[in-house]
């Protein structure tokens, strides 16, 4: 296998360290190779915001050992960072120490960034070069790419139903569909994003808590909730965990939002011109707060709403081995007069887990930015 690629998958591991950890900063990782070719110095992934990123980790992993960087081989699954944040740029950091040769998975599209990073290595005389894992750490960073490129989160809808598409029974029922394995793959799923998005019809009917759990996490996710009139319950659940939770409405409401505030909500109206909360708006304003990945457990008639304004970039379906007949769907679209007024999906990946099948199925043409 070559070396480039063995390396490289070796740094896009320790990237998906940062998974739950790095909000709203990419998930990195950087893998130090010394000149003979396959000496390991040393390894990083980014950590927390504020923290050491993924060259600092490594460099810092390295000098701990004792071991001397200079002519090494750095592989970075994105373009080392070359603006003043919270800390210092890593492309003059690898520059001072030396390295002599850094090849990166694809550039940071940070408009701060933009190939800067990469420039600054070859005017200091660091060899560059855009090396193998472009997809993978895309991947992996689709969310970051999207609030760079599109200034949105990327959008991924939840939904656990039956094989003929029933989330809940007529009367509401809806525990459980799936299993408890399914549960948990969607804890892990949860984990990924910057941001839980609900509908406050889902509050008020399941209290749900919507936290990782059974997942190493460090910083749980914040939750979003789409409550036109604020009647989110103040004594909710979701307000048990130590996260940010932004609730959207409508029009303001003094008394309501004042209660809401008092639980440490963030309250933001954005009333749209038939009353509700305005979606496209929103996403905007999510971005702005760092929100990289929005994952969404709703209801059929808020993922109705995404949907129909395209909102939506994937879907998490979650398929049970069972027939439910009538009952709630995942999404309240339609009625269509022709078939081409569908929303056209592309099957990402299909996978058991546990007794259901879990599919991700992606919006077509929402990953083109």
């Amino acid at each position: 296998m070559d070396a480039h690629h063995t390396f490289m998958q070796q740094a896009l591991a320790l990237a998906r360290q940062a998974i739950g950890l790095s909000e709203p900063n990419p998930r990195v990782g950087c893998v130090i190779v010394a000149a003979d070719g396959h000496t390991v110095l040393g390894r990083g992934h980014t950590q927390q915001a504020g923290g050491p990123h993924a060259e600092i980790m490594a460099l810092a992993d390295a000098a701990g050992r004792g071991l001397d960087v200079a002519g090494a081989t750095a592989y970075v699954t994105l373009e080392p960072c070359a603006h003043h944040g919270r800390t210092g740029p890593c492309c003059d950091a690898l520059a001072a120490a030396r390295i002599g040769k850094v090849v990166a998975a694809l550039p940071d599209p940070n408009p701060l960034v933009a190939g800067q990073g990469l420039a600054r290595l070859r005017t200091a005389g660091v060899e560059v070069e855009i090396g193998p894992g472009a997809e993978d750490s895309r991947e992996l960073n689709i969310g970051f790419f999207s609030r760079m490129l599109r200034q949105t989160p990327w959008v991924r809808l939840k939904v656990a139903a039956s094989l003929d598409g029933t989330t809940a029974l007529q009367n509401g029922a809806s525990q459980w569909i799936t299993s408890q394995a399914a549960r948990a793959d969607g804890h892990a799923w949860r984990a990924r994003a910057g941001a839980v998005l609900t509908g406050v019809g889902t509050v008020l009917e399941d209290d749900p808590r919507l936290d990782v759990r059974d997942h190493p996490i460090s910083t749980q996710p914040a939750v979003v909730v789409v409550d036109s009139q604020w009647k989110t319950p103040p004594d909710a659940r979701l307000f048990q965990a130590d996260r940010p939770v932004f609730i959207y409405g409508a029009g303001p409401d003094a008394a309501r939002q004042d209660a809401l505030q008092a639980r440490g909500a963030t309250t933001i109206a954005l009333p749209a011109a038939d009353g509700k909360v305005d979606l496209a708006a929103m996403m905007r304003d999510l971005a702005a707060r760092g929100i990289n990945e929005l994952h969404g457990e709703a209801g059929h008639k808020l993922n109705g709403s995404l949907l129909r304004e395209g909102l939506v970039d994937e879907l998490l379906i979650y398929l049970a081995p069972k027939l439910l007949g009538s009952g709630l769907a995942m999404a309240h679209l339609g009625p269509f007069a022709e078939l081409d007024q569908g929303i056209a999906l592309e099957f990402n990946a299909t996978d058991r887990v546990g007794a259901d099948l879990r599919i991700v199925a992606r919006v077509t043409g929402r990953d083109r930015f």
